[in-house]
């Protein structure tokens, strides 16, 4: 885990976060440093992906402050928001690609419409950044010839190829076999290293958290209900993270019954 010495790459402070008027989430403080691996965990619908959405400039709260490096990033200018945005690279839960455009298109699609570099050396920063992700020698297939490992590979070498200061992750290693989901965790490691990428993952994946989080938030009934290292919170005396932690199904409507339940027990 990174040295909190520095700004945080991205803060969100007491803030309330929902839509249209209705808050999902309440005092929610949270950050990260660069370097860092934030995990955020919880139940479908404990507003997992409404605190993604507000970092990546999608969604204002309706109290508090988002800051995304040092900066109000709802309370900047229009442009300035942009700047602050494109400094952070977003992997969408489906992977995203274009089926239309070929896997070196894809990975492309940021530099050209972001930049003016020369296309030559755009293929070149392309052709680098999937040899990263394990795939040298895919440039001119198709999304639709790919598996899903690799179509997430594909996604990630998008999201990372303007080198982001910040990465945010929706359920990356969802629908993976286990294997492929280790194996595309040690790749987002590695970029990580690389770039010195602060990163926060929204997963329901329990060994990816334990295997890449640095810290993981737990959210639960409206606000963070754990703070802590993947062992800290396995090691928790709240009976709602140790039921979360140790579920013996998968993440669906079963484990949500289960929360609520417990919840009204409480």
């Amino acid at each position: 885990m990174p040295e909190r010495e520095s700004e945080p790459t991205f803060a969100v402070c007491d803030a309330a976060l929902g839509y249209g008027g209705d808050p999902v989430l309440e005092g929610i403080d949270l950050e990260a440093q660069p370097g860092e691996i934030v995990a955020l965990l919880g139940g479908s619908g404990s507003g997992k992906s409404t605190v993604l959405k507000a970092v990546a400039g999608l969604l204002p709260p309706t109290e508090g402050e988002v800051r995304l490096f040092d900066r109000d990033l709802y309370a900047a200018g229009t442009e300035e928001r942009q700047r602050l945005v494109r400094r952070a690279g977003m992997l969408f839960q489906s992977g995203a690609l274009f089926g239309a455009m070929s896997v070196l298109d894809n990975v492309t699609l940021p530099l050209r419409e972001t930049t003016e570099l020369p296309f030559d050396v755009m293929v070149e920063m392309a052709r680098l950044r999937l040899a990263r992700v394990g795939l040298s020698g895919y440039e001119h297939r198709s999304p639709g010839q790919l598996s899903g490992g690799e179509q997430k590979r594909v996604a990630l070498a998008r999201a990372s190829i303007l080198d982001p200061e910040l990465m945010l992750c929706d359920e990356p290693t969802g629908g993976l076999d286990p294997r492929t989901a280790a194996a595309l965790d040690e790749t987002l490691l590695g970029l990580r290293d690389a770039l010195g990428s602060a990163v926060v993952v929204v997963t329901h994946d329990l060994d990816s958290t334990r295997r890449i989080a640095d810290r993981v938030v737990m959210l639960h009934d409206g606000g963070i209900r754990a703070v802590g290292t993947y062992d800290e919170l396995e090691g928790s005396d709240d009976e709602v993270v140790v039921r979360f932690l140790h579920r013996d199904a998968p993440e669906g409507d079963d484990h949500v019954d289960r929360l609520e339940a417990l919840e009204r027990d409480e």
